[in-house]
């Protein structure tokens, strides 16, 4: 009998980028495509919806992580524009595509654990339709 990994483990898993379920395939078969099927399991992994949820984690933990603190720093505010602009944006740019697969990854790995697929979406939204 099969039993579902730990939130912690599917979030490592999901963070690394393997499959939620083995943790031996690859999420991704690009930067932030979904494969259809776990090449190791062949677990469905499309059957998650991920949609925008990555992306407003990324957000809120760049903005927290990164923005907020640096704004503590006098030389931001001393800086000519022309200097800090460029020199935050460039890091900050970085730092969000680096960490938004990571968290895509993640999300996915929570959506396998808690059992939510894309076809509890539809099937839900059909009742708000009335």
């Amino acid at each position: 009998m099969e039993t579902t990994p730990t939130l912690m483990k599917v979030l490592t898993r999901g963070f690394r980028g393997a499959c939620p379920r083995c943790g031996e395939g690859k999420i991704f078969r690009k930067y932030l495509k979904v494969s259809d099927t776990c090449p190791a399991c062949s677990h469905d992994l499309a059957q998650y919806p991920a949609d925008d949820g990555p992306a407003y984690f990324t957000i809120l933990l760049t903005g927290h992580l990164v923005v907020a603190p640096l704004l503590f720093f006098p030389f931001i505010w001393k800086t000519p524009a022309m200097i800090i602009v460029p020199a935050t944006l460039i890091p900050l740019t970085a730092f969000t595509l680096a960490l938004l697969p990571r968290i895509k990854g993640a999300f996915i790995g929570v959506m396998y654990r808690m059992g939510v697929k894309a076809s509890d979406a539809h099937m839900h939204s059909a009742d708000y339709a009335d």
